[in-house]
């Protein structure tokens, strides 16, 4: 069920409503940072209603992520560094404890994006090494910190498009899955990125983007980005597009990531895998985009990668509006039946063709190009 929570505004993101910490990337803006305060673009609602929530805590950062109004593992990382931040208020604690406990709360609101650990552990190793450790100096280091990475992964994507737009042909059908585009980042997209940049630079690229249950974010998010950059895009079920790659409809698949395993081994939403099998079957490239910042170093395969649970009732319910614009719950499954909802799945390297990051395609053997970013 959709849980409204947190403090709902409108804002007005044009190019005039500064002092808003929003720097240009694409037509979608879904991190903002100004006064103190984090607001999030709730995915929950798109597309139908544009609404942002206000996230002034650790806690409230914290159930952000967890309940899904901010959601991809490049957006939970540079969210949760701000969210690090608010735990800098009005405090009798000291900096340390202050950020000691934001960081427990953050860390385990979602436990396979890598993305999140690596955000409060940057945050807090530029806390560690800080000589003066007064609140007021502490705060403005650590929101210049957190400014930082949401700087880097802009850049980091637009750098993951010019290098995947360059493995799409002139003209090219691409396969997409979940959303991994501005709304997944701090901007501009991952995969999306990649589609982006072969957009710009003049190709002539069309999308399918499956529903991707059961939290519809292709149909929802996906399509919705798209639609607004001006690139073709059409939604299919999940269950279509073993029929699209034997009609020879589709050229390459292009999906994010949201924790990559040393060897290459790759998670990323649930129903990935399926399509890795079907490219591969049929002799399409398959490529993973995320930033380095995704490769989790210390995992040696995907074995190790921790699947997140959700709640069943995410598969046995969904969210819709009726002919009134209101938002209601509705289900279409028995009543007593049990689901099951692991949310993500793992994609073994064998049936990746390459992993486009902000600092080049990496190919098999994936185990040495992953560790050569190291040196």
């Amino acid at each position: 069920m959709t849980r409204f929570w947190l403090r709902r505004i409108e804002l007005d993101c044009s190019p005039l409503a500064s002092p808003l910490y929003t720097p240009a990337m694409s037509s979608v803006t879904p991190i903002i940072w100004e006064g103190g305060v984090l607001r999030l673009l709730d995915q929950r609602l798109l597309p139908h209603e544009e609404v942002y929530v206000e996230c002034r805590s650790p806690e409230e950062t914290a159930t952000a992520i967890r309940e899904m109004v901010v959601r991809g593992a490049p957006a939970i990382g540079v969210c949760a560094a701000f969210g690090m931040v608010t735990a800098l208020g009005e405090t009798s604690q000291s900096p340390e404890a202050s950020l000691s406990r934001a960081a427990d709360l953050l860390r385990v609101a979602r436990p396979t994006a890598v993305n999140l650990g690596w955000a409060i552990d940057r945050v807090l190793d530029v806390f560690r090494a800080m000589p003066v450790r007064s609140v007021a100096a502490v705060r403005e280091r650590l929101e210049r910190e957190a400014i930082l990475i949401f700087e880097e992964d802009v850049a980091a994507n637009r750098a993951i498009g010019r290098f995947g737009k360059d493995l799409l042909a002139q003209e090219c059908r691409v396969l997409t899955h979940c959303n991994a585009g501005a709304l997944a980042t701090a901007g501009y997209g991952t995969a999306l990125g990649v589609i982006r940049a072969a957009h710009e630079s003049g190709k002539k690229i069309s999308v399918l983007a499956d529903e991707t249950r059961p939290y519809l974010q292709g149909a929802r998010l996906t399509a919705w980005e798209l639609d607004r950059e001006g690139i073709e895009v059409s939604i299919i079920t999940d269950n279509m597009p073993g029929h699209f790659f034997r009609q020879g409809q589709i050229d390459a698949v292009i999906v994010g990531a949201d924790r990559i395993a040393a060897n290459g081994d790759a998670a990323n939403k649930i129903g990935t895998y399926t399509l890795a099998v079907l490219a591969k079957a049929h002799d399409i490239p398959f490529y993973v985009a995320a930033p380095v910042s995704t490769i989790d170093f210390a995992c040696f395969d995907g074995s190790s990668i921790p699947i997140e649970q959700r709640s069943r009732d995410e598969v046995l319910w969904t969210s819709g509006w009726d002919e009134q614009g209101t938002l209601r719950r509705i289900s279409y499954s028995p009543v007593g039946v049990p689901a099951l909802h692991p949310a993500f799945d793992v994609t073994p390297n064998e049936l990746i063709t390459a992993i486009i990051t902000e600092q080049g395609v990496l190919r098999a053997p994936f185990d040495d190009a992953i560790a050569k970013l190291r040196e």
